[in-house]
C-alpha cells in the first residue's frame, strides 16, 4: 500500500517554497541556481520536488517557449498556518492551550518572547473574535 498522501512540506519542498516566496515566477534552472550555499541539489531533483508542489496545490505553472515557469499559488502566512494547524492537530489534539502551554513550558524561551506572548495574549478579544 503506498505511503499516504501529505499536504505538510518536506524540508526540500519548503525550501524550494521560501525560494518561490521570495523570486516570484521561476523556471527549474533558476531555482536551482538560487539554491543556498552547501544546499545544491541536482536539476533532476528539483524539477521533482517541484512538481510534487504542483500535485499539493503549492505551486502552479505556465508555459513560456519550451520551459515551464512555476510560480506559488499559497502565500507562506497560509502555508505556516495550515502547518501550525497540522501540528495543533496531530500532537495536541486541536487544543491551542495545550500548544501554548507547551511553548511556555519550554525553557529555551526568551523573556523578550514571553512578554510578547503575554502582550499578544492580552490584546486577544475576551470572545475570542477578531476585533474589526
Amino acid at each position: 500500500m503506498p505511503p499516504k498522501k501529505s499536504n505538510t512540506l518536506t524540508e526540500a519542498e519548503l525550501r524550494l517554497m521560501k525560494i518561490l516566496w521570495l523570486r516570484g515566477e521561476s523556471a527549474v534552472s533558476d531555482l536551482v541556481a538560487a539554491m543556498p550555499d552547501g544546499e545544491t541539489l541536482a536539476y533532476n531533483s528539483v524539477l521533482t520536488t517541484v512538481r510534487i508542489l504542483e500535485q499539493k496545490g503549492y505551486v502552479e505553472h505556465r508555459q513560456d517557449g519550451r520551459a515551464f515557469i512555476y510560480n506559488a499559488c499559497v502565500a507562506e502566512e497560509e502555508a505556516s498556518r495550515s502547518e501550525v494547524r497540522h501540528v495543533l492537530n496531530r500532537f495536541f489534539g486541536n487544543s491551542r492551550e495545550r500548544l501554548l502551554l507547551s511553548l511556555l513550558d519550554d525553557e529555551e524561551i526568551s523573556a523578550v518572547e514571553l512578554q510578547r506572548l503575554k502582550d499578544a495574549i492580552r490584546s486577544t478579544p475576551e470572545d475570542g473574535s477578531e476585533e474589526a
